[in-house]
């Protein structure tokens, strides 16, 4: 009996925030749809805030690797001032890696509560013609969805090791500020460039499924409104 309690006295709390959550999430789409935003055009504009914040994140990163490149290639100078812009570069660059994280679950949250609602409204169709053609529809947007969140993620595994090495630098420069610590980055600056470059064309590829998803959804128009 105590072995019962205890894992229940957990349980509840957890069920709690899970009801308070879905709560609001229904609160957050019957306020939207007030404004004429259904499911849809919420995740139409979550896909490409998404395919902004890549690109951006693409951007910054670059930035961060053209900083570290010049301070391993330091020829004089204040090296304070050169770690102090590499760190806030950094800093930049860890925050779009954050947001973009952020992102991908917030994607997969309103395309599965859209894809839910889309099958429960094609089960209560009668003409058959049309039903097959809706059905059509969500499987492709189904596909396009997941193949977008697979990038997403490839793209999020991939910067995260870019990511830490940029890190384990500026933690070491941060402890070790003078030119021959400096000096003995410059391998790892080629490395960490050889792992940026193959992370700019997984970006590019990742934004390239954001644009396909964004035409699917869009040309689902004779599919239920969500």
């Amino acid at each position: 009996m105590m072995a019962f309690a205890v894992k229940h006295r957990y349980a509840i709390p957890v069920l709690s925030v899970a009801i308070l959550l879905s709560g609001c999430t229904r609160t957050y789409y019957k306020a939207m749809a007030t404004l004429g935003k259904e499911k849809r055009d919420i995740l139409v504009s979550r896909v490409k805030d998404s395919r902004k914040e890549q690109q951006q994140a693409k951007e910054q990163i670059k930035t961060t690797m053209e900083r570290f490149q010049e301070l391993t290639g330091f020829q004089g100078g204040s090296l304070e001032k050169s770690y102090k812009e590499l760190n806030g570069q950094y800093e930049k660059a860890a925050d779009s890696a954050q947001k973009l994280h952020d992102r991908i679950g917030s994607i997969d949250q309103v395309s599965s509560d859209m894809f839910k609602e889309w099958q429960k409204e094609i089960d209560g169709m009668d003409n058959r013609n049309l039903k097959q053609q809706s059905a059509a529809m969500l499987r492709q947007s189904r596909l396009q969805e997941a193949g977008y969140i697979k990038s997403m993620r490839q793209t999020e595994a991939r910067m995260t090791p870019v990511l830490k090495s940029f890190q384990d630098q500026v933690t070491f420069l941060k402890h070790n500020l003078n030119a021959r610590a400096i000096g003995s980055l410059k391998g790892t600056s080629a490395r960490i460039s050889t792992d940026v470059d193959v992370l700019m064309v997984q970006i590019d590829g990742s934004m390239a499924q954001a644009d396909a998803l964004i035409n699917s959804l869009n040309s689902a128009d004779n599919a239920p409104s969500k």
